[in-house]
């Protein structure tokens, strides 16, 4: 078997020979098109803050790319996904079934809500929910009461169920629609990753009654900050307007809000970012699918350590690439990300899953077998879509 420290080295053998030799983040974003022109013009227009033509132009654009019929541009994922939960109808009290692996503002946009995280496990086949064993519990678990999902043992609503495309890679859609159908829960889907992911044909956050984008400055195509509610319901879309715009009653002069609002709306200025930066998503995605076939051929070569794969019959934005090891094993993982930070090439483990972390200890959750073996082997390694175009 093949030692840590020689194992590591290949690892920094096979990034060298895909990104050359110099010093590497792990996903910087790339500003080769019209953004010095756009923001200018925003600039010049005075019109910076949350009024503006690039704002609309920002959200028909991403409606266009995506599929859906309406999208509501925010100021980062977190608020997309806080105010997506929000009219999903999470109240007080209630439990959002969500990932145990995932970023934490999917676990904090539930806690915005007063509601309580249920952590659940994950599927190595795409690092997402596991809808079968999901399934298996919630039958065991739970009751329906007067069309609500009841949790055995808390005696609370299950109100959603929010799945994370994890690294651009889509979940089971079909096995948590179908959950979603027979326990009577709200699906939202967090695609806050995948933006440019498509599940036999369709693109990710399309599914559900809603779905959350995010275009921090390390994402696919990035606003600086920012985010998006995708719905196809045209009530939606507009309450999730009215309230992201501090619930102001439109009116020429007089400042008149009809309840608690959030002054949650992307700026001007961030949405002239975006929109020269969706000029080229295409071609950010076919970099970094390129950039996965190099990837491939390297790591081919390396015992004890595989590249993760797009699941079957989908399309993944390779957002982060993501190496997992054969057998799971901190030690070895850490020793990795020792060298090959070292060596100048910025790699990261998983985030420390949720039910690990001081504010969500105490949150319901299931058998957590795969995402505990997950996140003692998963390292992403250098991203940027500019490293598939070399």
């Amino acid at each position: 078997m093949i030692d840590h420290t020689t194992l590591a080295k290949e690892v920094v053998k096979a990034i060298r020979s895909v990104v050359g030799t110099k010093s590497v983040g792990l996903h910087e974003p790339t500003f080769s098109g019209n953004e010095i022109l756009y923001l200018k013009e925003c600039i010049d227009s005075t019109f910076v803050s949350s009024v503006g033509k690039f704002v609309d132009r920002f959200e028909d654009e991403l409606a266009q790319f995506t599929g859906a019929k309406y999208a509501v541009a925010v100021v980062n994922g977190t608020a997309a996904l806080h105010i997506a939960l929000k009219l999903a109808g999470v109240e007080a009290g209630d439990e959002v079934l969500t990932p145990a692996l995932t970023f934490v503002a999917t676990s904090n946009a539930v806690a915005y809500c007063n509601a309580t995280p249920h952590f659940v496990d994950i599927e190595m086949r795409t690092l997402g929910v596991d809808a079968i064993k999901l399934r298996s519990y919630l039958n065991s678990h739970t009751e329906q009461r007067s069309g609500k999902c009841i949790n055995l043992v808390t005696g609370k609503v299950i109100r959603a169920l929010l799945p994370m495309h994890a690294f651009g890679h889509p979940v089971d859609l079909e096995g948590v629609l179908s959950i979603a159908k027979d326990f009577n829960i709200v699906l939202v889907e967090d695609a806050a990753e995948s933006l440019g992911s498509y599940y036999h044909g369709k693109h990710t956050g399309t599914f559900g009654r809603m779905g959350t984008l995010s275009f921090n400055g390390n994402k696919t195509i990035t606003t600086g900050g920012g985010g998006a509610i995708l719905t196809n319901d045209a009530e939606i879309a507009r309450y999730a307007k009215h309230l992201t715009t501090t619930a102001k009653i439109p009116h020429a002069w007089e400042f008149r809000h009809d309840e608690v609002g959030y002054n949650y709306r992307l700026p001007n200025l961030n949405a002239a970012l975006g929109c020269a930066q969706i000029e080229h998503l295409n071609e950010k995605l076919t970099q970094k699918k390129a950039l996965f076939n190099l990837y491939q051929t390297a790591f081919s070569k390396v015992e004890g350590i595989k590249l993760f794969k797009e699941p079957p019959r989908c399309s993944s934005n390779y957002w982060l690439q993501t190496l997992i090891l054969d057998s799971p094993n901190i030690e070895i993982r850490d020793v990795i990300l020792k060298v090959t930070n070292e060596a100048g090439f910025m790699t990261r483990p998983a985030w420390v899953l949720m039910d690990d972390l001081k504010p969500f200890k105490n949150c319901p959750k299931m058998d957590l077998t795969t995402a505990t073996c997950v996140s003692r082997s998963l390292i992403n390694i250098p991203s940027s879509s500019k490293l598939g175009s070399t």
